[in-house]
């Protein structure tokens, strides 16, 4: 079989698709039991997006799922969008945008081939394991033809895996690397056992981070499965919206998403509260996969020191221990989690652009780009909490 035998549909909502089928491609691991690798590519969550009206009409964000077919077998699908702005894709290229717009192009619609709202690393090509390299080329081949057919300007795939970086540079599209700050589990016992593993400078900051955080006047809770009630959504949606109105004027999921997810994913979250005379002040939400936790959604109706550190990231690095989880990535951008015991690692991106000579100019781009960012992961592992020794062993 090869990918011109290969059969490229889309459809408008995951409604038209069974979910086990979805599943089958997106995660074929639980299908012998466990926790998907990752949780975001699943039918139950892209479905929470739809179904919630965090996508669709309106949102910037138009669902146009690609579905790869084999004499009738779903062999390969995508999460795809047709974007009308960059907004909520954490790989930015308002610049592109911008260049384009000027010399008299429409940068606006795309294609979008993400996770909405969710700058974690995972597969965007989801393809069945004994078919992948057909499924894979099959998929980008439809994405590349679908953007040129409707004239749009370009096709991008945010926080892919390095594996299909290096199958769709193959295949000619721009590869970009980005930035993130991720906690990696080196077999760690407990919380003091990573401590150690740090300078004793750094140690003492945490340490005294953590006591100011807990001396807020209440109890830091960690919930999950059952132990979620819809209640403590009302809480975190006043969190949530406090933080999207700060951070984007206008929040990207709505409050239905919430009540969706807390029936077909409370066992895939960990919802942190600190509360005050029991009363949630601040809170924190994460999704959990096979072999990470991700740190996903933080807010707050009261200020107190610290208390984002301890919500965030060394509760996350508490439950990842506990669980024996491999990693946290606690989403994109903030040199701060460094000296918290988050270090630089490279994500991953693929880019198509219509034009020629745009995507030329875009290529050279990308080339210092890449360089630079290579020397500041360089720069700030150098700089990292951990003794030299630990360093070595991270890198």
């Amino acid at each position: 079989m090869s990918a011109q035998d290969v059969e490229i549909e889309v459809i408008g909502s995951l409604s038209q698709i069974e979910a086990a089928d979805w599943d089958a491609c997106a995660c074929p691991e639980t299908a012998t039991g466990g926790a998907p690798f990752d949780p975001f590519s699943t039918y139950r969550f892209l479905s929470a997006l739809e179904q919630s009206g965090s996508v669709g009409t309106g949102t910037g964000w138009q669902p146009q799922y690609l579905l790869a077919r084999s004499n009738g077998e779903l062999i390969g699908v995508a999460p795809m969008y047709v974007k009308s702005n960059s907004q909520g894709e954490y790989i930015f290229d308002h610049n592109w945008a911008h260049a384009y717009e000027n010399a008299g192009g429409r940068y606006y619609p795309k294609l979008q081939v993400a996770i909405p709202f969710t700058p974690a690393t995972g597969r965007r090509l989801l393809v069945k394991a004994d078919v992948k390299e057909t499924a894979q080329s099959a998929l980008i081949q439809g994405m590349v033809q679908l953007a040129a057919n409707n004239e749009l300007s370009s096709l991008h795939i945010t926080f892919c895996t390095e594996e299909e970086k290096e199958a769709g540079a193959q295949m000619g599209l721009l590869s970009r690397t980005s930035q993130q700050f991720h906690w990696v589990n080196d077999e760690y016992g407990s919380f003091d056992a990573f401590l150690a593993s740090m300078s004793s400078r750094k140690r003492k900051n945490i340490r005294k981070e953590r006591e100011q955080a807990n001396a807020f006047g209440g109890e830091v809770r960690v919930l999950t499965g059952a132990q979620i009630e819809p209640e403590h959504w009302d809480a975190f949606w006043q969190f949530y919206q406090d933080t999207g109105a700060r951070k984007w004027g206008t929040p990207y999921l709505t409050r239905a998403f919430f009540d969706i997810v807390h029936e077909t994913m409370r066992d895939d979250m960990y919802l942190i509260l600190a509360e005050r005379d029991g009363v949630p002040v601040a809170g924190a939400l994460n999704f959990v996969g096979r072999e990470t936790l991700y740190g996903r959604y933080w807010g707050c109706i009261e200020n107190h020191p610290c208390l984002h550190f301890e919500l965030c990231y060394y509760r996350a690095i508490d439950i990842a221990i506990e669980r024996g989880l491999k990693r946290v990535e606690a989403g994109a951008q903030g040199e701060h989690k460094l000296a918290r015991g988050y270090l630089p690692v490279t994500t991953h991106s693929l880019h198509w652009v219509g034009d020629k000579g745009f995507s030329e100019a875009i290529e050279q781009y990308l080339k210092a780009e890449r360089s630079a960012i290579e020397q500041d992961i360089e720069v700030l592992t150098d700089y990292g909490p951990f003794k030299k020794a630990n360093v070595q062993e991270h890198e």
